[in-house]
């Protein structure tokens, strides 16, 4: 099993966002940066302003589970985050159609096996 480490620092993300290429699907944008390490490394954000934290935190806990489901056939070697868009309501944040936006652009990425 593999071992995915979280990322926690702001100077973490910012280097991945600016330096990261973006991919977007319906519910998530995506950033990727190559690093040159074994492990794979993955942040996920939602803005204040989507919802209050009882649903942001529902939203970051359907990500977090949808990502531990396809770790094992993730090419490895990458930091990943992930971003709810802002725009997009948060009644559509089910456990399908966030599996679908995530295996979507990680197949459009070519790090899904």
């Amino acid at each position: 099993m593999k071992k995915t480490i979280t990322l926690k620092k702001n100077y973490e993300f910012k280097k991945v966002l600016t330096k990261g290429k973006y991919f977007s699907g319906r519910y998530l944008d995506i950033y990727v940066l190559k690093n040159h390490s074994c492990n794979n490394y993955i942040g996920i954000a939602i803005g204040v302003k989507v919802a209050k934290a009882v649903k942001r935190n529902r939203i970051k806990r359907l990500i977090r589970e949808n990502y531990r489901l396809i770790e094992e056939r993730l090419k490895t070697g990458y930091t990943i985050i992930l971003l709810w868009k802002r725009k997009i309501d948060i009644k559509n944040a089910t456990y399908e159609n966030i599996n679908k936006d995530i295996i979507q652009v990680f197949k459009k990425i070519g790090i899904l096996e």
